[in-house]
């Protein structure tokens, strides 16, 4: 079973950029309401998923470099990586089939 991971600015590279696994980012800050309401569907994702797909947050709060570096302006932000590149960028509460379309979209 699969559990989201917490990046850092620090291991951003390392952890989405340089991963051979295609990755899910969700920029989120505890303050957020949206982003509260989605985290579980983002955990369900990564458990259906597995090893598949990796699935990490990074808290724009305390981690401010990586969000500005990918011009995330609002919360919550999700972008898809595949080889180092964002390929899909999903922004707000969304229903879960919203999430699910982009990771098998990244599958695909």
């Amino acid at each position: 079973m699969a559990k989201v991971a917490e990046v850092t600015d620090q291991n951003f590279q390392s952890e989405v950029l340089d991963s051979d696994t295609p990755t899910i980012i969700d920029f989120w800050a505890e303050w957020c309401a949206p982003c509260r309401q989605i985290a579980p569907i983002i955990s369900e994702l990564a458990e259906e998923y597995g090893d598949r797909v990796k699935i990490v947050k990074m808290d724009i709060d305390a981690h401010p470099n990586t969000p500005g570096q990918y011009g995330v302006r609002a919360i919550p932000t999700i972008l898809a990586f595949k080889n180092g590149q964002v390929v899909e960028q999903l922004q707000g509460a969304r229903p879960k089939a919203d999430f699910k379309a982009m990771v098998e979209g990244l599958l695909a």
